[in-house]
């Protein structure tokens, strides 16, 4: 008998017998192509933010040049004017609309989306309609009655009335809201806890709540920024001790002199406090407006 060569150990790293080594992918073409255009958009729509923040520590001269100057000495001094224009009151009004319309529209909006998502009636779709038919009324066409109405009422510059108002303008966009993060939460586990004897607040705060905690800070944070914002019921309800962010910014424009760089610091400070908490809060806001996104 022939003695049989003694195989050789396989090498450090060889490749089986009867495997095909996979190719690398090469980065297709398509796709860096794809992400340049994608970056390229999101500068063109953050540019006049940006350009916007520049502009605040200019000099006024420098401002209002054409064309606009690219290198300057930064300066605080346009943050210092805004600061001593008592721009704290006008905050403090915008703090105080905002935050006590939002905690009222969640207290209002999530009863209502639970009704109309849980236990609907045959008037369901009627009652989401008419919630959603109010966003379609020009402001314009109401100041008058509700001018008319705070008026009579001796409510006019009066911070609350706004804080009513911003309310009734959040309320419906928000139990849309809810009401489609009501409908995400599973059935199973909701039976379950009624299986267990958990009453309906024990089923609403203790079950449906943590499942729903991005959906809630998604609306809450879109009715801020709405609240935030709203211009035309602050400038025609109230005068000087209501008046919120939005309507100090006006008060920089003016027909005589420049004024370019002090209403972008102005700006840059007014729109500082939802920025930074659009920013804490965007894991939740992302998670918020993707449920029920994937399946």
């Amino acid at each position: 008998m022939t003695a049989q060569a003694p195989r050789r150990p396989a090498e450090a790293g060889a490749a089986p017998a009867g495997h095909t080594p996979r190719r690398k992918r090469r980065p297709r073409a398509g796709g860096t192509v794809l992400t340049v255009l994608t970056w390229a958009i999101g500068l063109l729509f953050v540019s006049p933010v940006l350009w916007m923040v520049l502009t605040a520590f200019k000099e006024e001269n420098q401002a209002a040049t054409d064309p606009p100057t690219l290198f300057f000495q930064p300066t605080l001094d346009r943050f210092s004017t805004v600061l001593g224009a008592d721009f704290l009151p006008y905050l403090g009004n915008s703090l105080i609309a905002t935050l006590a319309s939002t905690l009222l529209v969640l207290s209002l909006g999530l009863p209502a989306a639970y009704a109309l998502s849980v236990a609907p009636v045959k008037r369901t779709q009627d009652v989401l309609f008419f919630f959603i038919s109010t966003k379609m009324l020009p402001v314009v066409a109401v100041v008058l009655p509700i001018y008319v109405a705070a008026a009579y009422l001796s409510v006019l510059d009066n911070v609350w009335t706004l804080v009513v108002l911003y309310t009734a303008m959040n309320l419906p966009i928000a139990v849309w809201m809810l009401r489609s993060f009501f409908l995400e939460v599973p059935k199973a586990i909701v039976e379950a806890a009624r299986v267990e004897g958990a009453g309906l607040p024990r089923v609403l705060w203790s079950v449906m709540m943590p499942v729903m905690a991005p959906g809630i800070a998604a609306t809450a944070l879109i009715c801020m920024i709405f609240a935030w914002n709203e211009f035309f019921f602050a400038v025609n309800l109230t005068a000087a001790q209501a008046s919120t962010v939005p309507v100090f910014l006006t008060g920089f424009i003016t027909s005589e002199g420049l004024f370019v760089a002090q209403l972008s610091a102005a700006a840059v400070m007014a729109s500082l406090p939802i920025v930074v908490v659009g920013w804490t809060a965007q894991r939740q806001l992302v998670r918020g407006l993707s449920m029920g996104a994937v399946k």
